[in-house]
């Protein structure tokens, strides 16, 4: 089976290069050499009708292969369409699911933003409370402080005062 496979690719190649000659301005000055060296045959002697009778068989035969060819060309160029259009049926159903993907993402990217917007929201939020507590801290800091501050003037003066005192029990004992 593969053997015949092999041979009807070959006879497909040869038969698609026989019908882009025979399509080509080659084969229309090599035709109208022929033709006109058949009618000249008459100027050799050749009876009219003989070449006629020729020329008229060659001719339909040439037809018929032509015919041929032709259908060969079409069939393959119906195969192609049907591979093109096989592979154009992928491709929209790639483009459709890319088109879906792509719907997802834009879905995806707007629920993301309304996140980030929500998420700057929350970060203004507890910036404007660590301000609040950073202010709390500064004041209880402050009012610590004053109160340290209180606490070692009452503490230097009692000492004071109880130096005195001793000093003075000190002079009376003298």
């Amino acid at each position: 089976m593969p053997n015949k496979s092999r041979k009807e690719n070959k006879l497909e190649k040869i038969a698609t290069k026989a019908t882009s000659w025979i399509g080509s301005l080659q084969s229309l000055a090599v035709h109208t050499v022929l033709f006109l060296g058949a009618f000249a045959l008459v100027l050799f002697g050749v009876p009219f009708d003989t070449v006629l009778l020729v020329m008229t068989t060659i001719v339909s035969l040439e037809a018929i292969y032509l015919a041929i060819f032709i259908q060969m060309s079409v069939n393959k160029a119906s195969r192609d369409i049907e591979y093109i259009q096989e592979d154009v049926e992928e491709i929209q159903e790639d483009v459709d699911e890319i088109q879906e993907d792509v719907a997802e993402i834009e879905k995806d990217v707007d629920e993301i933003q309304v996140d980030v917007a929500e998420i700057e929201k929350d970060v203004d939020e507890i910036q404007e409370n660590v301000d609040e507590i950073q202010e709390d801290v500064e004041a209880d800091e402050k009012e610590e402080l004053a109160r340290d501050k209180a606490l070692m003037d009452k503490i230097e003066n009692t000492l004071e005062s109880l130096m005195l005192e001793i000093k003075q029990i000190k002079d009376k004992q003298k």
